[in-house]
């Protein structure tokens, strides 16, 4: 198996269009009536974000240390979300349309970032073309075999027990028609979708529950066209489980990394954890043993391809933010955030967690970014920029393998190693310092630099309780690490 190479070195930024920037720039949104910027996201309605903000906020994203955009859909849609798509090659008028698209690709890729847009290929809406076309024409309609319907008329707002919606729809919300995708002109359609924007110069596709459709072959003709006209292209799957099948080479490159951001958080949160459960994350609080057992296990799911193309997350638009969860507890956010920086596989910041934004679940979770700098957590802004930095530095920490040397009470440790280059990172997450005892043969190298904290004018961890630079003593004595709580 083969994956993208720019994605194991690449750090994402995933955005909720509607709720990023606001750019003044379409002209659409003149004759419409937006929510005010930062209204409530559990009322209804647009608040105006576009593809125009986002790429005046390029600079800001550039000096975050992001080389790469995973979207939410951005097609036409008459939700917020996008997820109910009704016209697939046509970007929401809302957001600036295709040529806001084209402005945002070029502008992005003029400074080398990538941009992976979000495919909803399950199901459509109640306004997609060919659903509309069979519901005003019933079983005469020629696109009829598209969807999976019981019987007639159609009841698309049926809300009654006595006669509810009569067609397959995602979660038997009737605003969601499924696709028939065993049907082959729906495929072709699907497949036809994907390559067009690939071509057009999208870089990747996120595929929103790609296992509804339980369809291998579809799958790996959807690979194969996508990487016919791009072998460069990053696929990734929202699946919340394990699923070692989607990772053989033939369907997916990597899928978001859900089963990782449990144990990160039980572990570096534990001791302000909420009692929050989104699908088949549970959150409770982890010792080091337990979190570096069920970290490792995570590493050992998928070849090694596959895991440093995996889409590592703290959060998403679908669940509570990170820091909401670890009960509203920086310091830990900042450790679950740096430790996500040193592990094999694409850290992806969810807009806001930067610089503070932090709420429970769906909707809540989709607020507006604040527009004033007043509203910013700025030394977390600053915090997050030195550990993209730190990433972006050391190669070693995002391609080298994995080998754990210390798992006891609330401290941990681990090296990675790539070709002659050694890095060890140690985390106290408990609430006094901890002397950090490795084994002999735990370092490598004759000598290490001090990486974290980036600025040497700060007090930082040492090394046999010598700032850096240290040589390592000979390989029959033990290294210590003097780590202060919660570093």
């Amino acid at each position: 198996m083969t994956t993208p190479d720019w994605v194991k070195h690449a750090v994402f930024y995933q955005i909720f269009p509607d709720r990023f920037a606001r750019s003044g720039q379409v002209a659409h949104q003149d004759e419409v009536e937006l929510k005010p910027w930062g209204t409530p996201p559990d009322e209804q309605g647009f608040q105006g974000g576009d593809l125009y903000g986002i790429i005046n906020n390029l600079d800001y994203l550039d000096e975050l240390g992001i080389t790469a955009l995973y979207l939410n859909p951005i097609f036409a849609s008459a939700a917020n979300h996008r997820y109910h798509t009704y016209d697939y090659y046509e970007v929401d008028p809302l957001l600036g349309g295709n040529d806001a698209l084209r402005a945002l690709l070029d502008a992005a890729h003029a400074r080398d970032i990538r941009v992976v847009l979000d495919g909803v290929f399950n199901h459509a809406s109640r306004g997609f073309w060919p659903f509309h076309h069979v519901l005003e024409n019933g079983p005469d309609s020629p696109y009829v075999d598209w969807f999976e319907i019981k019987d007639w008329p159609l009841r698309p707002y049926s809300s009654t027990a006595t006669k509810p919606h009569n067609y397959a729809a995602w979660h038997d919300l009737p605003a969601l028609p499924e696709f028939n995708t065993d049907n082959p002109e729906v495929q072709d359609y699907l497949l036809d979708v994907a390559e067009h924007w690939i071509n057009f110069g999208i870089d990747g596709w996120r595929l929103d529950v790609p296992a509804e459709i339980d369809n291998p072959p579809f799958w790996r003709e959807f690979r194969d066209v996508v990487k016919s006209a791009n072998p460069e292209a990053y696929l990734v799957g929202e699946i919340w489980e394990e699923a070692p099948a989607w990772l053989e080479g033939d369907r997916f490159d990597a899928l978001m990394n859900y089963p990782l951001l449990g144990p990160i958080l039980s572990f570096f949160g534990a001791k302000s954890l909420r009692n929050y459960t989104k699908a088949h994350l549970t959150f409770d609080p982890l010792d080091a043993e337990a979190f570096v057992t069920d970290v490792d296990e995570v590493l050992a799911l998928y070849n090694w391809e596959a895991t440093c193309a995996q889409l590592n997350l703290l959060d998403s638009h679908d669940m509570a933010r990170a820091q909401w969860i670890m009960g509203d507890d920086a310091t830990a956010l900042r450790q679950a955030t740096l430790f996500l920086m040193t592990m094999p596989g694409a850290p992806c910041i969810y807009y806001g967690d930067e610089v503070g934004l932090s709420s429970d679940g769906d909707p809540h979770c989709r607020g507006a970014f604040p527009e004033d700098e007043d509203d910013w957590d700025t030394d977390l802004l600053a915090f997050y920029r030195k550990a993209t930095t730190l990433r972006h530095r050391y190669e070693v920490l995002r391609t080298g393998r994995v080998e754990w040397l210390r798992a006891e009470e609330r401290t941990v440790a681990f090296r990675r190693e790539l070709g002659e280059r050694e890095a060890v990172v140690v985390f106290n997450a408990g609430t006094t310092t901890a002397n950090v005892e490795l084994a002999p043969d735990a370092v490598l190298s004759s000598a290490l630099s001090l990486a974290w904290p980036l600025d040497a004018d700060e007090d930082g961890l040492h090394l046999n309780g010598i700032p850096e630079p240290v040589t390592i003593p000979a390989r029959s004595a033990r290294v210590w690490v003097n780590a202060p709580a919660q570093s």
